[in-house]
This record gives structure tokens, sequence and C-alpha cells, in this order.
């Protein structure tokens, strides 16, 4: 049997048109409207990232050649390219961020998506925090004022290390504090934050120590502090110092949190050592060790967000098109990693991301072409009428 629908329709299917026709209503997004709806919208803007189109002319021309195949997608004709750009200038953003917020929850609560690897025996929830800058031309962007002669912005990401996929996602100028952004983001009791040097700040980690909120970061290199206690080292582990320290410096005696423990990690691929500084005293030093050690996936993802999909290059320069943009991406990668979760054919992201790009419009049924994308497609069935000769 033919599959009758292609594979980027079987994606649009996770956005459920009369859910995502409320979104709209709630948004008032299509509000003097006339005929180009959030629908089709969306539809292009998921197209310039799973096909990587890289302009506004791309993306509508690459939806005209498919035009027979357009109306299985729920759109009639292709957007003009004045008119895609003209809604994503005024149509509001936070239509597309509800809309990732809401196929996200559906996945997590479906158990879409992997899980986290088993090699944490402790039940609290562990997150990483941190934020990636996109760099953009002063020129073009003139309200993304971040330096000098260069513009950008920022995305504040609370990764979920349950999925690895984002709890949280803030999108602000690139010259805002990630320090200061730390206290945008919900954290509840007995959650552990792992977070990189930038978000050292003793008044951030007093609060958190304060709200029961567990913390692993790295220690600056000249942080003034004084010794208060040796503790065990494990035989044959890469552990070179566990200690309880308190800072000394009169800010940190002002807003500290008191005293906190100083781990020494021993690198061997980098032959460095690694000076972790944390609030949770009842984990072994290993375990501190390996905690930290896993925050190098919210690198990966915004590896895998900036080099899969269009965000070094953008079809808009107004601040609404950019996070459209930005949004619809983040939408884009949730679906890439559920295909990737879903696939048995144990391909990588980027691999699975340049394929789809390739097949978006190629009918086949889409667990059949993860599992097997190099299989031929069925062939149409014979037909079986009888045809009647003139005399």
């Amino acid at each position: 049997m033919v599959q009758a629908m292609s594979l980027f329709n079987q994606l649009l299917q996770h956005f459920p048109t009369l859910e995502f026709a409320a979104l709209v209503k709630k948004h008032r997004a299509e509000r003097a409207a006339k005929g180009f709806s959030c629908r089709t919208q969306l539809v292009a803007m998921l197209f310039c990232q799973l096909a990587h189109a890289d302009s506004l002319r791309e993306i509508c021309n690459g939806l005209a050649c498919c035009l027979g195949k357009l109306v299985h997608l729920g759109i009639d004709v292709a957007p003009n390219k004045s008119t895609l750009a003209y809604a994503n200038k005024h149509r509001p953003a936070e239509l597309y961020e509800e809309l990732f917020y809401t196929a996200l929850g559906r996945f997590r609560e479906a158990k879409g998506l992997d899980m986290r690897k088993p090699r944490f025996r402790f039940k609290n929830k562990l997150l990483s925090l941190d934020s990636t800058t996109i760099s953009l031309c002063l020129e073009m962007f003139p309200w993304a004022k971040f330096r000098r002669a260069k513009g950008g912005v920022k995305a504040h990401v609370l990764l979920d290390h349950d999925d690895y996929l984002p709890r949280y996602v803030l999108i602000t100028e690139a010259r805002r504090s990630d320090v200061k952004m730390a206290d945008a983001f919900p954290l509840n009791p007995g959650s552990i934050v792992v977070i990189d040097r930038g978000y050292n700040d003793y008044a951030l980690f007093g609060k958190w120590t304060a709200a029961g909120i567990h913390f692993v970061t790295r220690l600056k290199d000249h942080a003034a502090y004084e010794l208060l206690a040796e503790g065990p080292l494990p035989a044959n582990r890469p552990i070179r110092a566990d200690q309880l320290i308190r800072f000394t410096s009169e800010q940190a005696q002002k807003d500290g949190p008191g005293p906190l423990r100083r781990v020494v990690v021993w690198d061997a691929i980098q032959q460095r050592e690694i000076v972790l500084l944390t609030n949770l005293m009842e984990f072994g030093s290993t375990t501190v060790a390996a905690i930290y050690k896993d925050r190098w996936e919210i690198e990966l993802f915004f590896k895998a967000l900036k080099q899969n999909l269009k965000l070094k290059t953008f079809v808009g320069t107004s601040e609404n098109a950019l996070r459209i943009q930005i949004w619809t991406a983040l939408i884009a990668i949730l679906l890439l990693k559920w295909l990737h979760h879903l696939s048995k054919a144990r391909w990588s992201l980027s691999n699975l991301a340049s394929m789809l790009r390739m097949n978006l419009f190629t009918y086949r049924d889409l667990t059949a072409w993860l599992d097997n994308p190099f299989g031929t497609p069925p062939v149409l069935p014979e037909s079986l009428q009888l045809s009647f000769v003139l005399l």
C-alpha cells in the first residue's frame, strides 16, 4: 500500500489543528488577517528549519515547487515572500513559544524521548543552566547592539537531564548578564543545578542554599577562602582533594551561603586539575565530579541546535521575526530528537537531519523510513480494471 502522506505531513501531525487554532485565538495572531493563516506560517517556518532554506525566497519557491503536495499539509498555496515577511514581523512570537512548550509537554507525557542515562542513583532533578550567544550583523539588526561593532542575542536555557531537552528558555539581548538571568528560572527545592564559572556569584549561591537548591560549578582561580576540614579520598578515583572551605572576602561573608565543598578532580585527557565548588554535602566526591561532567550535554544541545538548524542566518531583521525563527528552531530540534529516539538505524542526529532535509516530501511511512531510509519505496499496484476496445 502506498503511503498517502509525506514525511513532512506526518511530522506536522504532532501539532493538531484544533489545538493550534486555540493557541492562535488565545494570542489573537490572526487579527485582521486577510487569507494568510498562522498554520501556513508555521508550515513555512518549519520548512525553513528542516529544509535549511536560507531566505524567504527559498522558502516560498521551495513550497511552490511542491504545489500538488501542499494540500496534505493543510495549506492551499505557497505563501508570497512579502506576505510571509509581514507575518513574521507583526504576528506574536509568543504563539510559537507556547506551541513549543505544548508539544514538549505532550512528548514528555507520552515518554517519547530519551531518558537520563542510568549513571546516577539519586532521584533529585538534575538541570544545567547556561546560555549561548547568537551573533548578528549590527547594521542589519541595530536593535540588538552587543558591542561597538557587533550585535547579538542570547538564548538562556535550563536543560533537563531526564531527556536532555530544555525545561525553560529565555531569549534576551546578548549584553544581558548570565548571573542576573539566573533568578528568572523557577527552581524547586532539592534540584541540582550545574553551572559554569560565569554564574559564580556569592549572593546567588546564598539564595539557592537558603531555598534548598543544590549547585555544582567550577571555582574561580583567585577566590580567597580558608580551609575548614579535609575529607577522605576514594581509592582508585581521580579525586585529589575533598575539602570544606569558607570564603574570606567581605562580600562573600556578607552574601555567601557559609561553608561550601571544594572537590579537586584530575582530568587525564587534558592533563589538568578541575576544581569544583558545591553545596552538596551528602554526595560522594566521585558523584559530584560525574554531575559536573554531565554538564557537557547542554553544550552538545547548543551544538546540535546551531549546526542542524537555521540559527546563523535569519530570514527577517525585526526582533519579532528573529524570535519566531528561534522558537521554530526549538520546535524543529524537538522533532529531530523524537525521530532520533524512534530510529533503529543508529545514525547520528546530524545525518538524520540531512537525510530528512532531502526526503521531506517523500511519501513513505515515517517509522519504516527511520528504520530503513535507503529502502525502496512501495511500488504502485498494477491496475486490475478491464479496458474496453472499440471495434
